[in-house]
C-alpha cells in the first residue's frame, strides 16, 4: 500500500475553492490498491487496471449484415433486373467452402462469413426467387451499391488496437467489448476497503427505541450505499459515542486492514466534537473550510498511512461532500480516471441569489416542457438537514463561484444523481 506524506492534505488558505481542493487531491493521492484478475462476468463496475488490447480483427472476416444473397457487383445490370442461379448456402458459423463463381448468387444469412469473391449482399426482401427443375434462381432489382450489406473484417476493431483504457470503470458495454476480443478475465483494481462509522450521543440505530432528543442515524446508511456504488468494500463500525477514548480506540483499530476511514459528524471545533483530538493523537488532521454550500467543514488527514475523511453531520452536506470531494478521492486511490461526473446543460426555471466566491449545489428535479425540452425546478427549501430534498430531487444544480444572480431560463450545469 502506498504511504501518504504527513502533509498530504495540508492547505494554508482560508476558504478553499472546489477546483483547488480537487487539484490538491490530484497532486497528492495515488493508487493504493493492488490489481487482481477476475472472470469477465464479475468485472462490471470495477476499475480496469490494464489496457485491453485486441489480438485480432473484429469481426475476424467479412460477413453478411442481412439475410439475403451474396453476389459479384460486376454481375449486376445497373439499369434492369438481374437473374442469377443460386449455388451454395452460408449461415453464421457454417461458411461456404471454396471460392464462388462469377455469374452466380449465394444464399447467406446475417453474420455468415462472406464467400470468397462476392462483394455485395442484396436483402432477401428486395429479391424474388424462382424455382425450376434445374434449381433455384434469384431475381435482383437494380440500384444496389457496391459493397452494400457487407461488413468488412476489422471494421469494428483492428488487431493491436487498445479497446479499453486502464483506469476506466467497466460498464456493461465494456464487458461486452472485452468479450468481443476474446478476453475471459480482466485485471481490475481491488475494491477500496473503507471503515465507516458515525459519531454522536444523539444517534440511534433505525428501529431501536428513540429517546427524547435523539435521532436515527441516516448518514451512515446513506454513505454505505454511496461508497458501495463508488466501488468500495465497506466495513460498518456502527455508532461511536462522543467520548475521546472511544473515538481514539475505534480509529486505532480501523487503521489495520483498511485503505480509508470515513466518519460523519463531530468534525467541528465544539466542546463535544472529539474527532479532531482523537485523529491528532494517532496521526495528523487538516481542517478544510470549503467555499461551498452545503458542506463547508471537512476534515481530512491520516491515521498512520491510512487516509481519513471526516464529513459534516447534516445529511445533505454529507451527500454533497461525498459526491464532490470523497468520490474523486476514492477513484484516485483505486487508480481510476473517471474523476469528473458528467454534467448537463439545462434551463433553470427559477431565480436565485447567492454569495460571490462560493460554489453552491441546489437540489432540483427535471420537468419535461414539451417541444421546449427539459427545465429544472428547485426544491423549495435549502436546509442542509432536509434529506427529503435529496429524495425528491433528480440531481444537483451547480452554481459557480463568480455567479451572484440566477435568472429564470438561464442554462446551468446539472449533475444528475444517476452519475453516481
Amino acid at each position: 500500500m502506498a504511504q501518504l506524506s504527513d502533509d498530504c492534505f495540508a492547505f494554508g488558505g482560508d476558504l478553499m475553492r472546489t477546483d483547488d481542493a480537487l487539484a490538491l487531491l490530484a497532486r497528492t493521492l495515488t493508487c493504493v490498491t493492488e490489481a487482481e484478475a477476475v472472470p469477465l462476468a464479475a468485472g462490471a463496475g470495477r476499475i480496469l487496471a490494464e489496457d485491453v488490447v485486441s489480438p485480432h480483427d473484429v469481426p475476424p472476416h467479412d460477413n453478411a449484415a442481412v439475410d439475403g444473397y451474396a453476389v459479384f457487383f460486376d454481375d449486376l445490370d445497373p439499369t434492369g433486373e438481374t437473374t442469377l442461379p443460386v449455388v451454395g448456402r452460408a449461415t453464421a458459423g457454417h461458411p461456404l467452402e471454396g471460392p464462388a463463381q462469377r455469374g452466380t448468387a449465394m444464399r447467406v444469412f446475417t453474420g455468415a462469413r462472406m464467400p470468397a469473391g462476392p462483394d455485395t449482399v442484396m436483402m432477401q426482401e428486395d429479391c424474388r426467387v424462382e424455382r425450376a427443375a434445374d434449381g433455384e434462381r434469384v431475381i435482383l432489382r437494380p440500384g444496389l451499391k457496391r459493397g452494400a450489406n457487407r461488413r468488412r473484417h476489422g471494421e469494428d476493431v483492428t488487431s493491436g488496437a487498445t479497446v479499453l483504457a486502464r483506469g476506466g470503470r467497466l460498464r456493461p458495454q465494456d464487458i461486452g467489448q472485452a468479450a468481443a476480443v476474446g478476453r475471459r478475465e480482466v485485471l481490475v483494481s481491488r475494491p477500496l476497503r473503507v471503515a465507516l462509522f458515525s459519531t454522536g450521543d444523539e444517534l440511534r440505530e433505525p428501529g431501536d427505541p428513540l429517546p427524547d432528543g435523539c435521532i436515527y442515524d441516516s448518514n451512515r446508511y446513506t454513505l454505505m450505499a454511496l461508497l458501495s456504488g463508488f466501488g468500495c468494500h465497506v466495513d460498518d463500525l456502527g455508532i461511536v459515542p462522543d467520548r475521546a477514548n472511544a473515538l481514539r480506540d475505534t480509529l486505532a483499530g480501523a487503521e489495520a486492514g483498511h485503505d480509508l476511514i470515513v466518519t460523519s459528524g463531530g468534525v467541528s471545533v465544539g466542546e463535544e466534537d472529539h474527532v479532531k483530538a482523537a485523529v491528532e493523537a494517532l496521526g495528523r488532521l487538516h481542517f478544510w473550510r470549503l467555499a461551498i454550500r452545503p458542506g463547508r467543514p471537512l476534515a481530512l488527514g491520516q491515521i498512520g498511512g491510512v487516509p481519513f475523511a471526516g464529513l459534516p453531520g447534516n445529511p445533505v452536506a454529507v451527500m454533497v461532500t461525498a459526491m464532490t470531494i470523497l468520490r474523486p478521492m476514492i477513484v484516485r486511490l483505486m487508480g481510476g480516471t473517471d474523476l469528473t461526473p458528467q454534467r448537463f446543460r439545462v434551463a433553470a426555471d427559477f431565480a436565485y441569489d447567492k454569495k460571490k466566491n462560493r460554489r453552491e449545489w441546489l437540489r432540483a428535479r427535471l420537468v419535461g416542457d414539451g417541444d421546449a425540452g427539459w427545465r429544472l425546478v428547485k426544491f423549495p427549501r435549502d436546509g442542509a438537514g432536509i434529506l427529503t430534498s435529496m429524495v425528491e430531487a433528480d440531481g444537483l444544480v451547480e452554481l459557480p463561484e463568480d455567479l451572484t444572480r440566477l435568472e429564470p431560463g438561464t442554462m446551468v450545469d446539472f449533475l444528475p444523481f444517476s452519475e453516481f
